[in-house]
This record gives structure tokens, C-alpha cells and sequence, in this order.
């Protein structure tokens, strides 16, 4: 969960923002607490966003008399992903009796307001339902909304009916659309789940032997940092990776700029390692200067990772950063351990963000 510092194996939100300008870290270990749910009530405002994908601009008022799912998401989230299957498979099976998926892509890094990298993300991970881009957060706002991924279901008389924060509970999620399409007379409803077989990013984790949180880089919210000296923010600085790394530690060595929200490499060589437990590593990347892909080696324990190699990278460990997204650079077969990454950038220039796991 994103901005927690620890969670029990709690599928419960990709992040949770106090408010656009400003995401703080808190702990959680279970369901939100009443006070930070909004109020289901009216349809709120979707007329804030600064550009739309797959539709012309939409309003409230063009969808009153539709079954509608807000869908809040950001492309690098990790726990939307695994959201993602559920989203396509009800907006095709729904679509032609009164039900719209809207999805409300709105950013947590700043590298997330790119329109051509949304576009992009959603391209790739086949989203053809409209995309509204809230890059300002006024829809956000209007919501009251405070986690990715976060879902609202709204009846045809444009009011908020239920909501989902966080992955799982998608048999319950599924039955309120039913529902809602059943009260609006959308006529013959098809009855039962969808099938709905998740593979590569969107695969749940592995929540039972999941053992590690995720852990920002950037020194706005960065927390286990464990270079010798700690963090110079801002500035250009030499690090080394300590000798010895306890669970969910982490270090950089070679020439990095830590930023607020990311680390920048600026000379070649340059590794980040992180002792963790988890069946999967995953790792926001961002090439700094478009078009210049930087070539990486992920090694576990040591070697490389053969069978435990994620999909953004081979059996030797080899891989590059070509875009800004989430990169998979571990899956491994059980039994699951506590194991030390390591990634070595063989080019400069790569801003590396946040490191999740499942």
C-alpha cells in the first residue's frame, strides 16, 4: 500500500493521498476508518479533467441514466494492476445493457501527468473505456477520494451506491452492478462472475508470504535508507551500500542525486540493493533523457536470477529502461525467503521512484 510504512498482507489501496499537493506516509493495518470514506451521495463533477482518452468529454449529466463504475487509478500503481483484469472483464460483459467504466487517471509522481505516457500505459494494457487524464485533481477532490485504486458504483440515478478501495472483494463489486442494472430495468442481466484469469503484472500477489512494504526512494518518504551518512538531498553524492543489509533495508552505491520524489544516476555503475521477502520485486523506472534506454543487470543473492527472473528481464538478469513505468524484475518460485536484490544500471541516467512487491 502505497505511502504506509508497513502493512500485514493488506490488499487494501495502491496509495493514499491527504491531498494533491501534498502525500503523507501513515500506518494502517486495517479497513479505513469511517471518517475517511466520503459521503454516497449525489454524482460528483467528472468535468475537471484536462483531457480524455477513448471518448469525447463527458459530464454527470451525459451518463445519468447508466450504471457507473469510477475507477480512480495511476498507470505506476502496482495494486490497480492487479485491479485491472476485473475492470476490462466488466466493461465488456456489461457494456451493452446501460453500464460504463470511467476510469480517472490521476497522478502521484509528476511523471505521471505525461498525456503521451498515459496513453501509452493505457494502450498497452488494452483500456478502451474512457479515460478521463485528472492530472489537477478536481475530480479527486470532488470525490473526496484518498487511495488508488478506488471504486465507486453509481446507480442510474447518479448516486454513489457502494465503493471498493484497494484490491480484492471482486465478487461483492461485481454482484452491485448486477444489482444496479437489475433496478434500472437494463432488462436481461447475465447472472453469475466473470472468468477472469490474471497472468504477468495483473496476477495477485502472494499475500500469505508477502513480508515487505513499499519503500520510496525519493527523500520526501523514503524510510529503512541505509548508506552510510544517510541521504544529501538535492545534491550529487557518493554512496555505498553498508556491508550488511537487515530485511527491508536498502542502500545505493556510485554517483546518485536523490530527489523528492526519485534518485537520479549520474555516472554508469551505479546499483541500488534491497534485502526483501516477496515472491515478486517491482521497480517504477524512468529513462532521464527520452529516447536514451538505460541497460540494467538484476542480480538475487548474487547470481543472476534464472527461473526467478521477472518479466522485464532474462534468466541472466539483462534488461533496459525504456519508458516511465513499473518494471518487473523478480518473480520467484517458492519457497520464499528473505533474499538480497541488487541492480547495477551499465548506463546513467535512470530515475529510479518506488519499490513494491507482491
Amino acid at each position: 500500500m502505497k505511502s504506509h510504512r508497513f502493512w500485514l498482507a493488506l490488499p487494501l489501496a495502491c496509495a493514499m493521498a491527504a491531498s494533491s499537493a501534498d502525500v503523507q506516509p501513515q500506518v494502517q493495518a486495517a479497513a479505513p476508518r469511517a471518517a475517511q470514506l466520503p459521503i454516497e451521495g449525489n454524482f460528483p463533477a467528472i468535468d475537471g479533467a484536462v483531457a480524455w482518452l477513448n471518448s469525447p468529454p463527458l459530464s454527470s449529466a451525459d451518463l445519468r441514466g447508466k450504471v457507473v463504475l469510477i475507477d480512480f487509478w495511476t498507470y505506476t500503481c502496482v495494486n490497480w494492476r492487479r485491479t485491472l483484469p476485473y475492470l476490462r472483464a466488466w466493461a465488456e460483459r456489461y457494456k451493452n445493457v446501460g453500464f460504463v467504466v470511467i476510469g480517472v487517471h490521476t497522478p502521484e509522481f509528476g511523471i505521471e501527468k505525461d498525456i503521451a505516457s498515459i496513453r501509452q500505459a493505457a494502450t498497452a494494457m488494452q483500456i478502451d473505456y474512457p479515460v478521463a487524464i485528472d492530472s489537477d485533481y478536481r475530480i479527486w477532490n470532488a470525490f473526496n477520494n484518498q487511495y488508488w485504486p478506488a471504486l465507486y458504483f453509481i446507480d442510474a440515478n447518479g448516486h454513489i451506491r457502494h465503493h471498493q478501495f484497494g484490491e480484492g472483494d471482486y465478487q461483492q463489486s461485481e454482484l452491485a452492478i448486477q444489482q444496479l442494472l437489475a433496478e434500472a430495468g437494463s432488462g436481461a442481466v447475465a447472472r453469475g462472475l466473470s472468468t477472469v484469469e490474471p497472468s504477468g503484472f495483473e496476477l495477485a500477489a502472494d499475500w500469505s508470504d508477502l513480508k515487505s512494504p513499499e519503500s520510496y526512494i525519493g527523500y520526501a518518504r523514503a524510510e529503512s535508507f541505509s548508506s552510510p551518512g544517510g541521504a544529501a538531498p538535492d545534491k550529487r553524492h557518493v554512496y555505498a551500500v553498508p556491508a550488511r543489509l537487515g530485511l527491508n533495508d536498502w542502500g545505493l552505491a556510485g554517483d546518485w542525486t536523490i530527489g523528492k520524489e526519485a534518485a537520479v544516476l549520474n555516472v554508469a555503475h551505479g546499483r541500488i540493493a534491497y534485502r526483501f521477502h516477496a515472491r515478486d520485486v517491482n521497480l517504477i523506472m524512468v529513462p532521464t533523457a527520452r529516447g536514451s534506454p538505460v541497460r540494467f543487470r538484476v542480480l538475487i543473492d548474487g547470481q543472476p536470477p534464472g527461473a526467478a527472473h521477472g518479466v522485464d528481464v532474462d534468466s541472466q538478469g539483462n534488461g533496459a529502461v525504456t519508458e516511465s513505468r513499473m518494471y518487473q524484475l523478480i518473480r520467484q518460485p517458492k519457497p520464499i525467503a528473505d533474499r538480497m536484490f541488487e541492480i547495477e544500471f551499465l548506463d546513467p541516467g535512470v530515475g529510479a521512484f518506488d519499490f513494491t512487491f507482491g
